[in-house]
């Protein structure tokens, strides 16, 4: 007796929709650092810098900038602008941000923290201005954001663009930063980035010791100590970091995420366009995709598990 399916059709577009759900799954969001050397209006003026600069954060789900001199907001709204171009502002991918105040000892260097971020992905829920006392030089500026989109829905993120004569104090001076904002926000689900300075002469092999971040196992250093982080080439040195705290935030992270972004070799710029952005390049990370998405994948499974059986009954 000769099997036939008239189902194979639907078979085959079970088939796809399995395949397709399944990549789904690969998609998380992905968190950037970027210290982008005294971004400014005058600097976001230069045409090619504010082309490149969108390219580099429109792969980002979140991005942090640093070094940011924009007391007007006049170069987050050019940036963002760039970013939204051919967005309509109700449109999923739509761009917002959210800022420090100038921060710093100096009136000519009042940096900002900067966090631009993809409102698909997350919705911010939270944000604190933390105040050392002179522990720091500019205060972390703490965000707390909410996701439908990955496996921790809810997590922390803890800023730094230290001072580099004072690096090993403030790298662990966020322990203190970590405490306070877990408490605030009942949530241990804290990612701390940033340029730490945290590699070369600043921070040595034997400063380790002497920082929290180090001497307290459940943090993690995604960013490792022989990474470069720099553009010049003339040192070879893991100024930028990020560092997760916890077994369950560590399991979100997608292994191997964690890396150095590379523009210049991607978008096949040479050195000296990709100077006109900063001396360092991005870091980033990837939270693994929300396990809602992998609930789809059985359900097709049993659809097409039940129209094989009754393909196949129907031709006894």
């Amino acid at each position: 007796m000769r099997w036939c399916c008239p189902y194979l059709p639907l078979l085959l577009l079970l088939s796809f929709l399995l395949l397709f759900v399944g990549r789904a799954t690969v998609s998380g969001v992905r968190i950037c650092s970027y210290n982008v050397q005294k971004m400014s209006p005058k600097k976001l003026a230069n045409y090619r810098v504010t082309h490149t600069l969108t390219r580099v954060v429109s792969r980002c789900d979140i991005c942090l900038l640093q070094d940011v001199i924009d007391p007007t907001g006049k170069a987050v709204k050019a940036l963002l602008a760039s970013l939204n171009r051919g967005t309509d502002r109700y449109d999923e991918s739509y761009y917002q941000s959210v800022s420090s105040r100038g921060l710093g000892n100096s009136p000519d260097d009042m940096q900002q923290y900067v966090f631009l971020y993809r409102t698909q992905a997350v919705q911010l829920t939270g944000q604190y201005q933390y105040k050392s006392n002179n522990k720091f030089v500019r205060d972390p500026f703490v965000v707390q954001f909410q996701s439908n989109k990955t496996d921790i829905k809810e997590f922390i993120l803890v800023p730094l663009h230290s001072d580099p004569l004072k690096a090993v104090q403030e790298i662990d001076q966020l322990y203190e930063v970590f405490k306070e904002v877990s408490t605030k926000w009942n949530n241990t689900n804290v990612m701390l980035l940033g340029d730490f300075h945290a590699a070369c002469a600043y921070m040595t092999r034997s400063d380790k010791k002497n920082i929290r971040l180090f001497t307290i196992s459940d943090f993690s250093w995604l960013i490792g100590d022989r990474v470069d982080t720099t553009v010049k080439g003339i040192v070879n040195c893991a100024y930028d970091r990020i560092v997760v705290y916890g077994q369950p935030f560590l399991k979100a992270i997608e292994p191997f995420s964690a890396q150095v972004f590379d523009f210049g070799k991607e978008f096949k710029l040479p050195r000296t366009r990709v100077l006109e952005v900063s001396d360092h390049f991005p870091v980033e990370v990837m939270l693994k995709s929300s396990a809602l998405l992998l609930q789809a994948t059985p359900i097709l499974i049993l659809l097409s598990a039940s129209v094989f059986v009754q393909s196949f009954l129907s031709s006894l």
